[in-house]
């Protein structure tokens, strides 16, 4: 038996393992219970120093612990000198390294030594990023280091281009570093920014227009550049087509700037003597109690109005309406100036409404904003069309790649929304089938395209009829882009529900949507036109669904053949009571 080491039972094994976590458990308990007492005390000593260094050793995810800690390190400020404070800070540094070590993704370490790093009265800044730099060798998406890194930079006033240079080499090592291609995105604009082009002589801006604001091309990078970039990017994904990196990259080279926040469309309505608001993109225009929107304010021939303002719908911010007092504009013979000033961004809208007219608006068209140019911008015609070209070449070699079929789409919305129309749904049906997790997408995506492609045949033609049948669609957008039209016929789609946004088309008197599954009416709330409703061989199944519709006063006809309400008993007598307006209804 002599030398033989005993082999302990697996029981034995696991019990000892056990006493010695109670044993650690309760001693970690009671140093814990002891911090809490000394911060409820006011006790900022360096044994409260001591003791939540040993607690944040083993757990440096505890928030509570790190607060403490600011606390005394701030009372200890109060009664050090700057070179004990220095060294004191310096021990936390290294203290701190220890709890990366253990955990390099830690919220409260990052938090922490960004704090610390503030505060030291002689910072080491080359040390601090070489710590980066050790901890992104080791983990190139540790986004918390990134963060620091980014504090690291500014507070020591690192050059730009050399920060540019930081990214090379991180990308030169792995081209699927997401991390550094978001980073270049955020320098670029910085050191290569695109001057701003004056305006072309033959297209003015509108007189109402705000002149255009220095933001307004901060994020976009000069040509020149660009097509370094693009290079550099073709490169990545060429060499590894299914790495999503390099192509969010892509992507964001070719987007477009922001677009400039402003009014895109008032109209009246001298027989509702209503003004309805639509903006160039969302904009949570916020109403308070007593009827004041921040921020807008209505004109009407040079007299400040006190209106209400109110949204379009409760569900839906985005759209501001609001009623004039009675008697107003309601003559007919009179004319009217009105203008709607939108104070927080210095600018604002005119609207004549005519002696003879019942209803006035002044917009700008979806093609004068250039609206429907997907995510990419109107750069020279020649870099995208190259940039088409090869993205087809690659989808060659790599018919199913979804990244590169989805940016073809984009680089065909940029160049000609409606010439690749055709092309646009057979790349949208590929990439449905080989990439299926992703179909609803998809669908939503290919449903927002067709959508766009339609307003601007509708707006080639100049007419305010909307029709968009038979195509699919499973989501309904830029509804503010339809404030005027009419009539709208969505038959033979796959739409689930009229969102909240439709309460918009404040004009509309006959909506058409037959043949879809539609058991939501939400919004149809508040549209003082609408007269007739066609929903046959829809999926509106109770009374509830209804609801909505009592609130349009001049509906008459509804069609409701083919839903399951129709098999309800008392349906006709229930449908009578709930909407008395309507004088012809199909079950």
């Amino acid at each position: 038996q002599h030398g033989r080491v005993k082999i302990k039972s697996t029981a034995q094994q696991e019990e000892e393992k056990r006493k010695e976590r109670e044993k650690k458990l309760k001693i970690y308990v009671a140093a814990r219970d002891a911090c809490f007492s000394k911060r409820r005390e006011g006790v900022w000593d360096d044994e409260a120093l001591q003791l939540t260094q040993q607690l944040l050793s083993s757990n440096p995810d505890f928030a509570t612990l790190w607060n403490y800690r600011r606390e005394i390190l701030l009372h200890l400020e109060t009664v050090r000198e700057e070179d004990e404070l220095q060294k004191i800070y310096e021990a936390e540094l290294s203290f701190l390294e220890s709890c990366l070590k253990m955990n390099p993704k830690s919220y409260g370490s990052w938090h922490h030594r960004g704090w610390v790093s503030a505060r030291l009265p002689r910072p080491d800044w080359a040390r601090e990023l070489s710590l980066c730099d050790r901890c992104l060798s080791l983990d190139d998406r540790n986004f918390h280091c990134w963060d620091y890194r980014r504090m690291v930079v500014k507070m020591s006033g690192v050059p730009v281009d050399q920060e540019l240079q930081f990214t090379d080499r991180l990308i030169g090592s792995n081209f699927s570093n997401y991390s550094s291609w978001h980073y270049r995105s955020t320098l670029l604009p910085l050191l290569h920014p695109e001057s701003p082009e004056p305006p072309s002589p033959c297209r003015q801006p509108p007189q109402s227009s705000p002149p255009p604001s220095p933001q307004t091309h901060s994020h976009r990078v000069c040509e020149e550049q660009l097509l370094k970039e693009y290079e550099l990017v073709q490169n990545a994904f060429f060499t590894d087509p299914n790495d999503q990196s390099a192509w969010f990259y892509y992507r964001w080279l070719l987007g477009r700037a922001e677009r400039e926040e402003m009014i895109s469309c008032v109209y009246v309505s001298r027989e509702e003597e209503r003004v309805v608001v639509a903006f160039s993109r969302p904009v949570n225009v916020i109403f308070t109690h007593g009827g004041c929107s921040v921020g807008l304010m209505l004109v009407l021939d040079g007299q400040p109005q006190r209106v209400e303002w109110r949204s379009v719908h409760p569900h839906f911010k985005h759209s501001p309406i609001c009623d004039l007092p009675p008697g107003t504009i309601s003559d007919i013979t009179n004319e009217h100036n009105l203008t709607v000033h939108w104070t927080e961004k210095h600018t604002h809208r005119d609207c004549a409404l005519y002696t003879g007219r019942n209803e006035s608006w002044c917009r700008d068209s979806a093609t004068d904003q250039e609206l429907f140019r997907s995510e990419l911008s109107v750069e020279k015609t020649s870099v995208l069309q190259s940039e088409l070209q090869s993205c087809n070449q690659l989808q060659e070699l790599e018919p199913l790649n979804k990244w590169c079929l989805l940016t073809i789409i984009l680089l065909m919305r940029a160049l000609d929304p409606l010439g690749y129309e055709k092309e646009t749904l057979a790349h949208f049906q590929t990439l449905k089938e080989v990439d299926s997790m992703r179909s609803a997408y998809y669908s939503d995506l290919c449903s927002k395209f067709m959508i766009e492609n339609t307003i601007l045949k509708m707006e080639y033609a100049e007419v305010r009829v909307f029709s968009i049948s038979d195509k699919k669609l499973t989501t309904l957008c830029h509804l503010d882009q339809l404030l005027l039209v009419t009539h709208i016929n969505l038959s033979s789609n796959l739409l689930q529900r009229l969102p909240p946004q439709f309460a918009m088309l404040q004009c509309l008197e006959v909506l058409e949507a037959d043949n879809n599954c539609i058991e939501n009416l939400e919004g149809l709330y508040h549209l003082p036109k609408l007269e007739e409703v066609y929903l046959k061989n829809n999926k509106i199944s109770k009374l509830a669904d209804l609801q909505p519709l009592v609130s349009c006063p001049k509906l008459k006809h509804l069609d409701l053949r083919g839903n399951p309400i129709t098999e309800t008993t008392n349906i006709q007598s229930e449908l009578a009571e709930l909407l008395p307006s309507v004088t012809d209804l199909l079950l």
